[in-house]
């Protein structure tokens, strides 16, 4: 509880420090308020223009929008602090630089190519233009659907390892299971196995203290916390690393929504069932995920000088199951490929689309997607927690169930626990899993990275999961999403405010 005080106190006074000169003109300038009045006035016209004119996602915008025409000062003061202004921070100048150096280790074979724009697989065309991730079909997966079911195969294949084990977590918490993996991890270091670890810092505030990487470096793991919590960060404080991957000899990966806690394999959760899922690929796919790490690695502490050395040779020894491309998300790519792949998914369904996830705040691009989905007859069916894991969050989630019910969407509520599992699967042919929840810090602000699957054998997995799950879950109506006029008018503030948080 100290270490959570103490960072959270370095914080605080980065805050302070920074909206601070606006209360010092006020106390020492207040002779010339008004001409810096009309200034910030001017400045905030000027800045809103902008804003409209660039604006691609206004719902996303918006909120900036309103704060900066009510409060000019502060508004403006904290769209430079902590709005999209990446070019400044030296972590994220750093990730884009290896982005586009590690751009030359994809391959894509021009076959694949071929057969994707004969065929017209207008999703798979749509991750081939704007990323560089490799799309492949020597690939096995395999789905897990409960956190418990996914923990000993991780340990598994972990016990397996002879040159690199690779692990990327938004939290890692002492406990049953991250004492598991630890003592494989102590082992296979000690005999000479490359184990590095990445956490991200917030998302383990409260779990780790700030010398646990030297505690690690002790046992001969490598580990960095990602982005630090510290003052004078501003935008990048916003911007966090949600992947969950581990990566194998360059042989094996897991993903999937379950992060290194007891919570996740259901020790000890305070929230009735914890619903999770993971996924592990054998094959090809497996590269995509190890330059992810390798990227944010090298951004961090400059490693490696040449990354092909972590690629294991298949040599054509999986057999051809469909496609299976995992990718990358982040806050500064020209498109927002994490909402696209949802977007593309739900604009292309036919006969059904079933979603699960644990948050539901989506800005009005994605609410008329759904909305037509369902409108053109497809069978839309969304499973949320029945157990919330943060009320204001789930206040946001449910401010969007009137709308989408009566539209035709059905909303369905987990009875069991609460729902971690991140989601989509179309028309028995395709299926994202992966890190992305559908709210406003997955889809823009946070790395994070998801399994695009399509025609692969294993998807019949993740739809016996899911109609598994509606057996759980009751089926919302017209009276469970009818709300009073106050509930009703706080779930619109937060809804508009939702993409500042």
């Amino acid at each position: 509880m100290l270490n959570v005080i103490k960072r959270a106190l370095i914080v605080f006074i980065g805050i302070v420090l920074q909206f601070g000169f606006a209360i010092i003109i006020r106390l020492f300038f207040y002779q010339y308020i008004g001409i810096i009045t009309i200034f910030y006035s001017v400045l905030s016209i000027l800045i809103v223009l902008g804003i409209l004119k660039d604006s691609i996602h206004l719902s996303n915008d918006l909120p900036w929008i309103i704060l900066i025409l009510i409060f000019p000062i502060f508004g403006t003061i904290l769209l430079i602090t902590i709005g999209r202004n990446y070019s400044k921070n030296k972590l994220l100048k750093n990730i884009l630089s290896k982005e586009k150096e590690y751009d030359n280790y994809f391959k894509q074979d021009p076959k694949i190519i071929k057969e994707i724009e004969d065929n017209k697989l207008d999703n798979i065309n749509y991750l081939l233009n704007r990323t560089n991730f490799v799309i492949s079909k020597n690939n096995k997966v395999t789905y897990y659907n409960f956190g418990e079911k996914f923990y000993p195969e991780l340990l598994k294949e972990l016990k397996k390892a002879e040159k690199f084990i690779f692990m990327e977590y938004f939290i890692v918490n002492k406990g049953t299971m991250w004492n598991g993996i630890l003592e494989v991890l102590k082992e296979k270091a000690q005999n000479g196995v490359e184990v590095r670890i990445i956490y991200d810092d917030m998302g383990s505030i409260s779990m780790l203290t700030t010398k646990y990487p030297k505690e690690l470096a002790g046992y001969g793991i490598k580990c960095i916390p990602f982005n630090k919590l510290t003052p004078f960060k501003g935008i990048f404080m916003n911007n966090r690393d949600h992947r969950k991957m581990t990566i194998i000899d360059g042989k094996v990966a897991f993903s999937g929504g379950v992060n290194l806690s007891d919570e996740y394999i259901n020790i000890n959760s305070k929230l009735g069932v914890w619903k999770d899922n993971g996924i592990k690929i054998v094959g090809e796919g497996v590269w995509n995920l190890t330059v992810m790490f390798l990227t944010m690695w090298n951004a961090n502490v400059k490693t490696d000088t040449n990354i092909l050395e972590f690629k294991h040779d298949f040599k054509n020894q999986i057999k051809n199951d469909g496609y299976v491309i995992p990718y990358g998300v982040g806050p500064f790519h020209p498109d927002l490929i994490g909402e696209d792949v949802y977007l593309n998914m739900i604009n292309s369904a036919k006969d059904y689309l079933y979603i699960m996830t644990p948050y539901l705040i989506i800005d009005s691009e994605m609410v008329n997607s759904l909305i037509r989905a369902a409108k053109r007859g497809v069978d839309v069916r969304i499973i949320v927690p029945g157990i919330p894991d943060k009320k204001i969050v789930y206040t946001q989630t449910t401010s969007f169930f009137k709308i989408l019910h009566d539209s035709g969407v059905k909303i369905y509520k987990y009875r069991e626990g609460f729902v971690h599992s991140k989601v989509l699967l179309s028309d028995d042919i395709r299926a994202v899993v992966g890190t992305i929840n559908m709210d406003y810090r997955s889809l823009y602000l946070h790395f994070e990275n998801g399994i695009y699957l399509e025609n692969n054998s294993e998807i019949k997995e993740i739809i016996s999961d899911f109609e598994e799950t509606l057996k759980d879950c009751y089926k919302l109506d017209n009276k469970d999403v009818k709300v009073g006029f106050f509930k009703n008018l706080w779930q619109a503030i937060l809804r508009l405010f939702a993409p500042l948080f």
